[in-house]
């Protein structure tokens, strides 16, 4: 008896049918499952920073790509800026992107390739700040020479707040330290260091400079002041910054930005304060030189009173008014022969016209030459009057300023002069001796006396002994 027959689709199983969701989900599990730990060498491109804060990348080689992903929260433990064309290593785990079907790398760890992520950060930095003019030295404001107030931005607890107050209280212990304490290494310095920059200048009165630093360290312990905050908030710094960071081979981003660099906290502590002694000194000198001048110039003013005395005008005060009067005297005799010639030609032309012209004529001619005359005398008599006016007014003044400079003025309030035997003025005591006969000039007269004795001046310039008795009736 014939076997029936069975189709191929009877003889097989039925498949077992999945989604794609399902088939998506059991791939990525077997991606993550074998490769939950990769690192990866690629040059960066496509970069992507969306508002999510989220990084989106390609890594890529010569032979493929892969797409790569920083969610925002491990965003910040990256210290350099990735950009496109950067060969960058890269730690994370393979995943699925289920949307799209396309596998991703979710970086946990991203490091530049061949330089260190801290020094590359420190370098586009330095670069972009430098674009903007950030270390311009036109933006760079002085340091007092002698503060009353110094403010410090430091660690309370370090070594470099007690070298600075060392140093400044052995260099010059009469300024006043305001310290606003701050974390200068860790994930929060740099946030500290600047909100103790805006502390100080939110005080009355400000800090006249201000000192911002730490001790030594590595580059990482360094790292708060090469962030950006802080290297802002030194730029928009209103008073005068100080940046002493590490030791003398450190440099930062703050030293470049700052208003000057010491190589130490101490060195900042010796150039924002003068040494005591050193003022002292120069206070010294200053001292002297300015008495010096003080005598230079007493002895020039005293060397201009000598000459004033010996001059012409002080002997004789009425020459220039003299010499006035006899150059008056020749301007009037001058403006006089002026006239007389000026008639005399007017005359003459009168004259010569008289004999040409009939006599009706003439008389015309007669009439209007003496009006011009009569005219023309009016304007030189006027002229003659201007000028007698002006010279006699020089005159008055040069008379006045003689006589404000007369001895004789002098002596009319109260004062007078002696003089020896041979007329000249006695001006010190030891210039005449006892039973020397003397005359004193008074403003309305003289006295004729005879010298009963010396005095010389105590310290205070006045006579050491009371006045003599008057002398007895009958003595002269």
């Amino acid at each position: 008896m014939a076997q029936p027959s069975h189709t191929r689709e009877s003889a097989l199983p039925e498949p077992a049918l999945l989604t794609v969701t399902e088939l998506t989900r059991r791939i990525r599990g077997e991606l993550e499952t074998r490769f939950d730990r990769v690192h990866v060498v690629g040059e960066i491109s496509g970069l992507r920073q969306p508002a999510s804060g989220h990084l989106y990348l390609t890594l890529k080689d010569d032979g493929a790509q892969l797409a790569a992903v920083v969610w925002r929260s491990r965003r910040r433990g990256i210290r350099f800026e990735p950009r496109d064309g950067l060969e960058v290593v890269a730690e994370g785990q393979l995943t699925v992107y289920e949307p799209r079907g396309s596998y991703q790398l979710v970086i946990d760890r991203l490091e530049p390739r061949g330089v260190g992520a801290l020094e590359l950060a420190f370098r586009q930095l330095r670069e972009r700040l430098e674009r903007e003019g950030l270390f311009d030295p036109a933006h760079r404001k002085p340091i007092p020479r002698l503060p009353a107030r110094i403010g410090i931005v430091t660690s309370a607890t370090g070594a470099a707040i007690e070298d600075i107050l060392k140093v400044i209280r052995r260099r010059f212990h009469r300024v006043e330290i305001v310290l606003a304490p701050a974390r200068v290494q860790g994930d929060r310095a740099a946030a500290e260091i600047a909100a103790g920059i805006a502390r100080l200048h939110r005080l009355r009165p400000r800090p006249d400079v201000l000192i911002v630093g730490r001790g030594g360290g590595s580059l990482e312990d360094l790292w708060a002041f090469n962030e950006e905050v802080v290297v802002r908030a030194i730029h928009t710094a209103e008073i005068p910054i100080i940046s002493a960071v590490g030791h003398e081979i450190d440099t930062t981003i703050s030293d470049l930005v700052a208003d000057l660099r010491a190589p130490t906290p101490s060195a900042a502590a010796e150039l924002v304060v003068p040494e005591l002694a050193d003022l002292e000194e120069r206070l010294a000198i200053t001292r002297r030189r300015l008495q010096q001048r003080i005598e230079q110039h007493l002895a020039g003013a005293r060397d201009r009173l000598v000459r004033l005395k010996e001059a012409r005008v002080m002997r004789d005060p009425f020459d220039r008014v003299r010499r006035a009067q006899q150059r008056l005297d020749e301007l009037q005799s001058g403006m006089s022969r002026a006239i007389a010639q000026r008639l005399a030609l007017a005359r003459s032309r009168v004259d010569g016209h008289a004999r040409v012209l009939s006599l009706e004529r003439l008389h015309r001619l007669v009439i209007e030459e003496r009006r011009h005359l009569a005219g023309r005398e009016d304007l030189l008599r006027h002229a003659m009057q201007r000028r007698l006016d002006t010279e006699r007014a020089r005159v008055r003044a040069a008379v006045g300023t003689l006589n404000a400079l007369s001895p004789l003025a002098v002596l009319s309030r109260g004062y007078s002069i002696t003089l020896d035997a041979q007329g000249r003025a006695v001006r010190r005591f030891d210039e005449v001796t006892p039973g020397d006969q003397v005359v004193t000039r008074l403003g309305d007269g003289s006295l004729r006396c005879r010298v009963e004795s010396t005095e010389p001046p105590d310290e205070r310039g006045e006579s050491n002994h009371p006045p003599a008795e008057p002398p007895e009736e009958g003595s002269s």
